[in-house]
């Protein structure tokens, strides 16, 4: 069984086993024996944050499983492309792979400690 926690006006909070239920009925007070209705409690380093700080995280938990969609408008704004952004803009730094006589890469003077396959 689940523990919730309830208010009493008198005695403040205290908690109390109950089934799920039960989950919204208020239950007794345990020194009074009045009935006291259901809280939730948030914990305490969320209850003191900033306001702006707990807007950006609710933003960044929102905008988390959002798509990006490229737009003309989005692409004309960033100043920097990555290889694979396919807006037909120059792309930076040519790769210097190109392949031997026998078929094999080579990657000249950018790592020169990698081992070919």
């Amino acid at each position: 069984m689940p523990v919730y926690d309830y208010k009493c006006r008198e005695h403040g909070l205290f908690n109390t086993l109950a089934t799920m239920a039960d989950a919204a009925k208020p239950a007794e007070c345990p020194s009074c024996n009045v009935l006291s209705p259901r809280v939730i409690v948030l914990a305490p380093h969320i209850a003191n944050m900033d306001t702006t700080k707990r807007a950006a995280m609710e933003r960044n938990e929102r905008s988390r499983h959002e798509p990006v969609f490229p737009t003309a408008d989005r692409r004309d704004n960033d100043k920097e492309h990555s290889r694979s952004c396919g807006c037909g803009s120059p792309k930076p730094g040519k790769s210097l792979l190109f392949y031997t006589a026998d078929g094999k890469k080579m990657f000249p003077s950018m790592r020169p400690w990698m081992i070919s396959h």
